[in-house]
């Protein structure tokens, strides 16, 4: 899969029930900060972080600020919703690697 990189602050998700609102920008030099809302944070916020970071590192992020905002959201669409938002700040929306998602069973 081709390397990604932040060019510009973007947003993913919504603050519906059973969502995540996800807001990436740059952070550069800086490694990925991730800071998460949830009034589920006590029991699942790590899990949460997980996946976000995981999936970040999956596409090659190695330097983001993450804004996330939980509204108890599965881990299919967190992924989602991070993937979303990487794409959507490296400016890219046509030409999906969509081989390389799916070998992630996302």
């Amino acid at each position: 899969m081709a390397k990604f990189e932040i060019q510009k602050q973007a947003m993913a998700g919504t603050l519906e029930s059973s969502d995540l609102q996800i807001v990436i920008d740059k952070n550069d030099g800086k490694g990925i900060e991730i800071n998460l809302q949830s009034s589920v944070e006590y029991q699942f916020g790590k899990q949460i972080r997980e996946v976000i970071l995981e999936t970040l590192n999956q596409l090659g992020i190695t330097d983001a600020k993450v804004e996330a905002v939980d509204k108890g959201a599965l881990d299919c669409t967190i992924k989602a919703r991070t993937i979303a938002v990487v794409h959507r700040a490296c400016g890219i929306t046509m030409n999906y690697d969509w081989e390389e998602l799916d070998s992630w069973n996302v």
